[in-house]
């Protein structure tokens, strides 16, 4: 019986080392290397690397925005240049830069605009330039609105075919046409007159914008000209209700283009334009001849010539935008 129990009663714990504590097992006491002990060092670390991210990051767009603020810097110089240049009198523009400005600012003054409206030439060659360009623009617009809705939702035989040589227009330099043209502008009579350089420009500027005005009407929907042919509206009222609204992006964008091109241009109106009443680019090229003289009346004269083509840009910078976007997003 007794020893019975004695074989069920466990056996005793091994005795202590001497002048020590009772043993562990490694890795399970406080402070030893498992993963509770490292993980305040991993987050310190990643904490470390995202902050070294976010550091990079800035400091690359950081250097991003000062890289184009001085490209924007250097491509305003000119302009800059141009319009104190313009606000300075003739003896300090040959005396001096245009930079002395900002050390001596009692050098501007607007006599220089006040000579421009007393000069028959440049506000002569001012009104010309309008006359060939208002024009230019309104027939290139107008024109190549039609063609273009013809082109695209019109059917007559050889469309496609028509529309190939159109493009095909595209490729033609102008420098080509130059000779023949005038050969022909003398024969018809309208050699060196305003009359003659509309034509030009507005011959030069359709098969662009029959292209572009094509393919933006082509994008209307069909089922929208169809609703309005069932009730009842024919081609021209179809095209001046539904196709011009919706074509109004796209139109503004060629206007401007053509625009810029016209009142820039100075290859064909130093062709084809009447030397008595020259566009501003011929005129302003007049008086470069006698640079040294008419520094005062070119500085501002130049001036004008941009700042025309850039205020008509900016009145239609939307929609402008809004025809150059179109049809990128569905």
């Amino acid at each position: 019986m007794t020893s019975s129990r004695t074989g069920a009663l466990p056996p005793d714990p091994p005795p202590p080392a001497p002048g020590g504590s009772p043993t562990r097992e490694r890795g399970t006491g406080p402070g030893a290397g498992g993963s509770k002990g490292s993980g305040p060092g991993l987050r310190s670390g990643s904490r470390a690397g995202a902050w070294a991210a976010r550091a990079a990051s800035r400091l690359g767009g950081g250097a991003a925005r000062l890289f184009l603020v001085v490209v924007a810097l250097f491509w305003l110089m000119p302009t800059v240049g141009l319009l104190l240049s313009s606000l300075r009198s003739p003896s300090d523009i040959s005396g001096s830069g245009w930079w002395t400005v900002f050390t001596a600012p009692a050098q501007l003054t607007v006599e220089n605009y006040s000579a421009i409206l007393r000069n028959d030439t440049i506000t002569g060659s001012l009104l010309s330039t309008v006359m060939i360009t208002v024009p230019a623009t309104l027939l290139v617009v107008v024109v190549g609105s039609l063609a273009g809705y013809a082109f695209a939702w019109m059917e007559f035989p050889g469309r496609d075919w028509w529309f190939l040589a159109v493009v095909g227009l595209l490729v033609v330099p102008v420098q080509v046409a130059l000779v023949p043209v005038s050969k022909l502008f003398g024969e018809i009579g309208v050699f060196e007159t305003t009359l003659g350089v509309v034509l030009f420009h507005t011959a030069f500027g359709l098969p662009f914008a029959i292209f572009l005005l094509r393919n933006f009407f082509a994008e209307i929907p069909r089922e929208l000209l169809e609703a309005a042919r069932l009730d009842g509206a024919g081609e021209i009222r179809l095209f001046a209700r539904v196709v011009l609204p919706l074509g109004g992006p796209a139109i503004a964008s060629l206007g401007i283009f053509q625009f810029l091109w016209v009142w820039n241009d100075m290859l064909v109106a130093l062709i084809f334009a009447d030397s008595d009443a020259p566009p501003i680019t011929v005129a302003l090229q007049q008086q470069v001849r006698q640079f040294g003289n008419n520094i005062d009346v070119l500085a501002p004269g130049a001036f004008v010539s941009m700042v025309v083509p850039l205020a008509v840009f900016f009145a239609f910078q939307r929609q402008f935008v809004s025809g150059v976007m179109a049809g990128a997003v569905k």
